[in-house]
């Protein structure tokens, strides 16, 4: 199989995943195999809730979405053009131990070894089982080539030649130790920050409020700390929040809203709070579902030491165009293929093992 067969398969994947939208979601005549998968897909899409509460339609339709604009044909082949994946000469077999935070978390991982043209041994998430399996049907389906690549195990990793695992600071530690006799790309926690000015408009901070909120703040790239001015004013950001204050009517994000405002009542913490966001100033990066962190600074110029020293904690940063993390508002949740998950990248991990 060659490197644009696996472009065009991909990119009919693409094709198929554009179709799932929230309360859009219809079949296109031109899109393969529809009659097989279209059905159940969206029926997986609209009951993945039940397997993972935070699964909501909503949040499934808009990973599904992200994936449709990213896989198709020109971004596939701008993103691989800067490779000599055409020049490899040997297949080995690359171990996923796949996140289940968010939907289709793993998918960047298991589109960079296929694309490479090597083998894939998939553990999945038991949070995000059946969305990933159905897309690796329907590569099958495309391709049949695919079949002899893709490899799912519930149990232990065996016969692998390299290994990618995510997982938290606790986990990570096991994986360093119990796979490093194999090539390995070993994914801790990390949190994405902002910067704000004072200066920024009610549409920059209702952007921000989707790097915020989107997938419930569950991702890496999820905003969870807030970097301010002396003085800054929180009106102005409270009030371009209350665009999502319809979260407080999801079950799981209002229990740990009101459970974590106990806590931080209870421990006397000076908190803000707007019925449904709290705020706690606070020198940590990962804070708790429907909380967000904040740390003034004195000097803007001095952030960028900041971000260098703690840089392992951090995956973007949001308006602050002098770090290479910087990431538009609202943009948080839309990366790009060439936007590696801890700045790794992972085409040229693979085509080194």
């Amino acid at each position: 199989m060659t490197l644009n067969d696996r472009i065009i398969t991909f990119s009919e994947l693409g094709k198929f995943l554009s179709q799932f939208n929230e309360g859009d979601a219809s079949p296109k005549n031109e899109v393969r195999y529809n009659d097989q998968f279209f059905d159940s897909f969206q029926s997986l899409c609209n009951a993945a809730q039940h397997k993972n509460g935070w699964f909501l339609p909503e949040q499934v339709y808009f990973a599904t979405q992200q994936w449709a604009k990213a896989l198709n044909r020109n971004n596939l082949e701008n993103w691989v053009s800067t490779y000599p994946i055409s020049d490899l000469s040997q297949t080995k077999t690359v171990g996923i131990i796949m996140a289940g935070n968010i939907p289709l978390v793993g998918f960047h991982d298991l589109l960079c070894i296929l694309i490479c043209g090597h083998k894939v041994l998939i553990k999945p998430s038991s949070n995000d089982t059946n969305l990933i399996k159905m897309v690796c049907d329907y590569l099958v389906a495309i391709n049949a080539d695919f079949k002899n690549l893709i490899h799912f195990t519930e149990g232990k990793l065996e016969n692998y030649d390299a290994i990618i695992a995510t997982g938290s600071n606790n986990t990570a530690r096991y994986f360093e130790y119990y796979f490093k006799d194999k090539p390995h790309i070993i994914r801790k926690n990390r949190n994405s920050v902002a910067v704000l000015t004072g200066q920024e408009s009610k549409e920059d901070l209702i952007a921000l409020g989707e790097d915020i909120f989107r997938y419930y703040g569950l991702g890496c790239r999820s905003v969870s700390k807030l970097f301010i001015p002396k003085g800054y004013d929180f009106d102005l950001f409270f009030n371009a929040m209350y665009t999502y204050q319809d979260l407080i009517k999801q079950n799981k994000y209002t229990n740990n809203y009101d459970y974590n405002k106990a806590v931080y009542l209870m421990s006397e913490f000076k908190l803000l709070d707007n019925g449904f966001l709290i705020l706690k100033e606070d020198e940590s990066y990962s804070s708790p579902i429907s909380s967000l962190f904040y740390e003034y600074y004195e000097d803007y110029s001095d952030l960028a030491a900041k971000f260098n020293s703690d840089a392992e904690q951090i995956q973007c940063i949001v308006n602050f165009p002098e770090s290479d993390k910087h990431v538009a508002f609202g943009k948080t949740q839309t990366p790009q293929l060439s936007d590696y998950a801890d700045g790794i990248d992972s085409i040229a991990f693979l085509l080194k093992i």
